[in-house]
């Protein structure tokens, strides 16, 4: 295992109370490290702790970042043979797959780049929704905090809002036939193997597996909704080998 061997990689990741990853893109990236078998150690970082970190090891965040309120962010790695540090998960898996190229794992393809925007322009709405009120609950003190500050600043109400009297339930059924039109794209290929692009794994597969783990440790009621619209599950179980290590 990774994990009995000397690490290559160190994994920055977001600390939570269950002590296992919970980030929807920091899974991304632990999922192409299992799949890949590189080792890797991970170091958790409190909400407040993220930006200093990455700081001191000399990351600059992206010009898109740098116009954001929170510019700096998990993933971030530090391959240790090469003394490189790198934030956010397409450049890191996009260095992972250069510096370890077997086993294959496609980045892009025109299905996947399809699947991902429209996730990401209309699930990600509802799957925000059920997520983020409930995620500052598997947080500590600290990040609480840190996570309510920032967050209702970005909403621009309190976080407790987003679940109050049927605005979730709404939220999703709004969502639904949107959610169906993802779940239709993911088994385009279906009749070649169990991942979108048939036999063989991509990252749109750790994108969608990534989001749905995140939604198991935050809030099992959220994860079982969208696991039950066909096409989501069966990439969750493909993915599963690939999920057992979670820290």
């Amino acid at each position: 295992m990774a994990s009995e061997v000397e690490p290559e990689i160190v994994l920055y990741d977001l600390a939570c109370t269950k002590n296992v990853c919970f980030s929807p893109v920091v899974w991304r990236i632990r999922i192409i490290l299992n799949y890949k078998n590189i080792p890797y150690k991970t170091v958790f970082l409190e909400l407040a702790d993220i930006e200093p970190t990455l700081k001191q090891l000399g990351i600059v965040p992206s010009e898109s970042a740098s116009t954001k309120p929170i510019k700096y962010t998990v993933p971030a790695i530090t391959h240790l043979p090469t003394n490189t540090h790198i934030m956010d998960s397409l450049p890191i898996a996009q260095f992972l797959c250069t510096t370890y190229p077997s086993p294959p794992l496609p980045l892009t393809s025109p299905i996947g780049t399809q699947i991902e925007s429209l996730a990401r322009s209309t699930i990600a709405l509802s799957f925000s929704a059920s997520l983020m009120p409930r995620e500052i609950h598997i947080l500590s003190p600290q990040s609480q905090a840190y996570f309510r500050r920032t967050r209702e600043a970005m909403l621009k109400q309190p976080l407790e809002n987003l679940l109050e009297g049927d605005k979730e339930g709404k939220a999703w059924e709004g969502a639904e036939d949107k959610i169906r039109a993802v779940g239709k794209l993911i088994l385009t290929n279906r009749e070649e193997g169990k991942f979108v692009l048939g036999r063989e794994p991509s990252y749109t597969d750790f994108f969608i597996a990534g989001a749905l783990q995140s939604a198991k440790v935050i809030h099992e009621g959220t994860w079982e909704r969208m696991v039950a619209f066909p096409g989501f599950g069966g990439v969750y179980e493909a993915c599963l080998p690939y999920m057992e290590r979670k820290d």
